[in-house]
């Protein structure tokens, strides 16, 4: 993954939010509708490596496919979790923001700041 990648679905709040954010910053980004472009195998298994907690950071586990599941997510391997994300891309929490260094999943105004190499300083300089 080169550049930022903004992995969203239009009608999620959250996505919404960052993408405005993301815009009001003037920050340059590849939107991709995470249903329609679902991550590759590769791009997950990226993702998952970004993370700090492993699958439970990305996974949607208040959504109606997460409870519908009749499998124990903690009892796959790191390649079933994917295959099955792949499938059920409506697993993953969103939005997901990536650079290929840092991550951010859902709407985190210092996660963006950080990911997008702002600071705070600089962010409250342009307001005035």
């Amino acid at each position: 993954m080169s550049g930022l990648t903004f992995f969203t679905y239009p009608s999620c709040t959250s996505c919404r939010r960052t993408k405005q954010w993301l815009n009001n910053q003037n920050v340059l980004f590849k939107e991709r509708h995470i249903f329609r472009e679902t991550p590759s195998y590769d791009e997950l298994l990226h993702i998952l490596r970004l993370t700090t907690n492993g699958i439970d950071e990305i996974l949607a586990t208040r959504g109606k496919t997460y409870k519908s599941l009749d499998v124990d997510v903690n009892d796959l391997t790191i390649s079933e979790f994917i295959e099955l994300v792949m499938k059920e891309p409506k697993l993953l929490r969103r939005p997901i923001v990536t650079d290929g260094d840092k991550l951010v999943i859902g709407y985190n105004e210092d996660g963006l700041r950080s990911i997008t190499h702002m600071k705070e300083n600089f962010l409250l300089s342009n307001i005035s």
